[in-house]
């Protein structure tokens, strides 16, 4: 008889889980509580702007292997679009200078000893002070581990740990800035190359892998949240959909890739964060001038990330708290300068929409990322999953996948469950 899994949760880590179970030959059973799969990496219809828009810029690395893998496997790897070789647009707003970042392919990081590469102002010893991040561990801050000044620091390092980690760096944990350092900059410039999701994060991560469950006999179900879990010596029995109750078989097992507030409130006595950092992300309908660059990095503005669209601008601030309870026109208009002084635009702002998340991420202090519990549970067909485990990672997209891929793996290697 075939094994059923039952994922409570349609983001990407639980569609992670799914399409690895279903290629093995599991049934698959997704169980989203809300009326739309994707979580928090997905695209909609907004009637401000008449576009379909993403709830959240994401940027993905050519270094993610697990996002790459996961796309690759559900046949949308092509969607992930970027430039053949590692380079990065930025301005300086205060400053008024733009600069390329070009990383070598290689892991010598010959890029740093060529000005004409690295960041203007700044010289290679500077980037060797930045190897306390390589071996920092998961008890001490970033400004602990290295100094949170200078120019690089203020021009590539603030940028990448604070778009890494959502939290001001220095308060950040060194042991996660750590181990994105290893999978980026120290890998070199063929894990450095930006990927973006041009047609949409539905598009290319979440409808892709709806229909991969489905066509291997799986179901991905929208409406059904998961308001109870049955326990029975060492098993899950039974997971109730609202008024209807599921009865698990010996070889049935459960995936909880559900927000830490539901994973505590339905697995007792799991450990889970629980502070967590806001995202402000905002799109404007408007044609971008030609020859923009598909992102370029803000230094010393607002906005941090400006990504160019076939249709629209959009922008991502992360550690956006401050943001949260600004007039939402207010802080549209603010927005809109600042993307007028980056692409050099006279224009008038256009139709809008703000995306404030703000439980965007759980917090990555020390404190947080000690309070993430690992894929296993003191129930043997029991597993988490979601960027908020202990994935090694911060909150992110290779994180999540990552976590999917474990759950499924662990259930995978485990005869009788």
């Amino acid at each position: 008889m075939q094994s059923t899994v039952h994922i409570a949760g349609g983001g990407i880590s639980g569609l992670a889980a799914g399409v690895r179970l279903a290629e093995a030959g599991y049934l698959v059973r997704v169980h989203e509580a809300a009326q739309q799969v994707g979580g928090r990496c997905r695209s909609y219809f907004d009637g401000a702007t008449n576009l379909t828009i993403d709830n959240g810029n994401h940027l993905v690395l050519s270094g993610n292997h697990n996002v790459l893998a996961y796309a690759r496997k559900i046949g949308s790897e092509a969607g992930l679009q970027g430039p053949p070789k590692a380079e990065f647009q930025f301005i300086d707003l205060a400053a008024g200078k733009r600069w390329t970042l070009r990383i070598n392919d290689g892991r010598v990081p010959f890029w740093v000893f060529d000005r004409t590469r690295r960041v203007p102002d700044t010289s290679p010893a500077d980037y060797l002070a930045l190897a306390p991040l390589i071996w920092a561990n998961g008890r001490t801050r970033v400004g602990d581990a290295i100094r949170c000044d200078g120019v690089l620091y203020q021009r590539l390092v603030l940028p990448l740990l604070l778009a890494a980690l959502n939290i001001d760096p220095p308060d950040g944990s060194a042991g996660l800035a750590g181990a994105i350092v290893r999978e980026t900059l120290l890998a070199g410039g063929q894990a450095c190359r930006p990927l973006i999701a041009r047609d949409g994060l539905s598009s290319v991560l979440i409808e892709p892998a709806i229909d991969y469950i489905r066509a291997r006999g799986g179901s991905v179900d929208v409406g059904q949240e998961v308001r109870q879990l049955t326990m029975a010596n060492d098993r899950v029995t039974s997971l109730s959909l609202g008024d209807q109750a599921i009865a698990l078989g010996p070889d049935d097992a459960v995936v909880m890739a559900v927000p830490p507030r539901s994973a505590a409130a339905l697995v007792p006595g799991v450990s889970v964060p629980t502070k967590f950092r806001a995202i402000v992300n905002a799109h404007f309908r408007f044609v971008p001038p030609p020859h923009h660059p598909p992102m370029i990095g803000v230094v010393n503005g607002l906005i941090e990330w400006l990504f160019a669209f076939p249709d629209r601008l959009a922008i991502t601030i992360s550690g956006g708290d401050r943001l949260i309870d600004m007039p939402r026109e207010e802080l549209a208009r603010a927005i809109w300068k600042d993307i007028c002084a980056v692409a050099d635009l006279k224009a008038e702002m256009p139709a809008w929409q703000i995306v404030r998340e703000r439980r965007a991420t759980f917090e990555a202090s020390p404190e947080q990322n000690a309070l993430r519990p690992g894929t296993l549970t003191k129930w043997k067909n029991l597993f988490l999953a979601g960027d908020w485990t202990d994935t090694g990672l911060p909150a992110t997209i290779e994180g999540s996948i990552r976590s999917g891929n474990r759950a499924a793996d662990h259930i995978l290697k485990t005869p009788s469950i």
